[in-house]
This record gives structure tokens, C-alpha cells and sequence, in this order.
């Protein structure tokens, strides 16, 4: 097993999540403010954040270990997503030895209300007026660029969830999801399970019905780790 015990482990995403203990950790949460708002409409600020934390890897000394991403909703989704193409595209990058991903409650489309109670959560400690006044800008702007104007927009910024529906990479993937999750439609989830099925990619999912939004670990904490924990173990073997 020798590297394989402890693989580097990328996250990103949500805001409080809890990662996978036992393994080295690289550990990163997108500001909100790029999140919902630079990248969201087309500015590739978290672009550069994959690229750092890529190069992370190299600094650590440990670009040669396997690599298994744990990725949180839909902002870990949008840093994925250019990691994904860095790994592909750039030379420094196209020799890691990526093993598997492991997707908590993502991806998902453009579903306004759920990202709007997304921003109501990371906006909680905000004074109330500015609060209403960011949800009210921001659901405009979705409105306006991410819904009506996207035909055209796409050309420019395609949205992440299009971008891994057909993504290049072919190492296993396990979704974390949950009916209950009022963030991230299940059924958004469950498209893109089947789009990458479609590509050959050895994909595991499991519903938790109940759970809410990457909470899926407190509810069922045994399981959960069970889960990731044989996931990795299988995509180590198969390394």
C-alpha cells in the first residue's frame, strides 16, 4: 500500500465542511464572493486558486502520491472544474496520479432558489439590509446572465455542471447525495451520474434520503465513513 495509506486529498466547497480524516490533507474553501459572484458570471477568478493549490502539491513534495478529491457542493464543483482541466491541459500537471473523486451534495444546475438559500447561509452574519440587498443583485444577475442570456454566454463561460457532464476525466467517481437536500436537486445529481456512465466512467452513488445539504456525515457518520473510506481503498488497488 506504502503512499497509498495517506493520499493528498483536495477539498473545496462549503463553507463548515467536514473533510475526511486519516489521510494528508490539502484542505481549501473558496471565498464566498468568488464563488457566487466573480466565477458565477464568467470572471475565472478561482482558475488561478486551482492552479495554487495544484502547485501545492509539487511545494509538499508529494506530486507522486495517488490523489483522491473530496469535493462540497457546488463551489468545490467550480474549483474542480478548473483543476480538471489543468490536469489535462497543462504539462506540469498531466503526470499526477489522480485515483478517484468523491462528490458531497453536487453538482448542480441552475437552480435559483437552491443557490439563493446557499448565499442566505454564507450571508447569516451579514447586517439584514445588506443581506436582502446582495440576494436581490444576485438573483438578477443569475436571472439575466446565467438564464436568459446564456445561449450566448456559454460561448464565453460555459457553466461548470455543462463543463463535467462531459469532462475528460475517466478515474472512478463516488456521489454523496441526498432527496432531502434543499440546495442541490437530487435529480441534477442523478443526470449527471448517468452522463458520466455514459462515458465509461465506474461511477457509485449513494441517495441518504433524509440528510440535508453536505450535513450527510453528522446524520449517518458510520456509513459515511464507511463509504469513503472503501472508496478509497478500491481506487488505491486499482491504482
Amino acid at each position: 500500500m506504502g503512499h497509498l495509506a495517506s493520499p493528498p486529498w483536495p477539498e473545496g466547497g462549503w463553507a463548515g465542511c467536514r473533510p475526511l480524516r486519516g489521510c494528508t490533507v490539502i484542505r481549501y474553501t473558496a471565498p464566498w464572493k468568488m464563488v457566487f459572484f466573480a466565477d458565477s458570471f464568467g470572471i475565472r477568478s478561482l482558475q488561478t486558486q486551482a492552479r495554487k493549490l495544484l502547485e501545492l502539491l509539487f511545494d509538499y513534495k508529494i506530486e507522486k502520491k495517488p490523489l483522491l478529491f473530496h469535493v462540497f457542493s457546488n463551489g468545490g464543483v467550480m474549483l474542480y472544474r478548473y483543476i480538471l482541466e489543468l490536469i489535462h491541459t497543462h504539462g506540469q500537471f498531466s503526470n499526477l496520479k489522480v485515483v478517484g473523486t468523491i462528490f458531497d451534495s453536487s453538482p448542480g444546475r441552475r437552480n435559483l432558489m437552491g443557490t439563493l438559500r446557499a448565499l442566505a447561509v454564507v450571508l447569516e452574519s451579514t447586517n439584514v439590509l445588506l443581506k436582502y440587498c446582495l440576494l436581490l443583485v444576485f438573483a438578477i444577475l443569475v436571472v439575466v446572465l446565467r438564464i436568459l442570456m446564456y445561449p450566448v454566454t456559454r460561448f464565453f463561460h460555459e457553466i461548470h455542471y455543462d463543463a463535467l457532464l462531459k469532462g475528460p476525466s475517466r478515474w472512478p467517481e463516488l456521489y454523496l447525495y441526498s432527496k432531502g437536500d434543499r440546495i442541490i436537486l437530487a435529480s441534477d445529481i442523478e443526470h449527471m451520474i448517468e452522463a458520466r456512465r455514459q462515458h465509461n466512467v465506474a461511477v457509485r452513488a449513494v441517495d441518504f434520503s433524509d440528510s440535508a445539504h453536505v450535513s450527510h456525515l453528522l446524520a449517518y457518520p458510520s456509513y459515511y465513513m464507511s463509504l469513503c473510506t472503501s472508496f478509497m481503498y478500491d481506487c488505491a488497488g486499482c491504482a
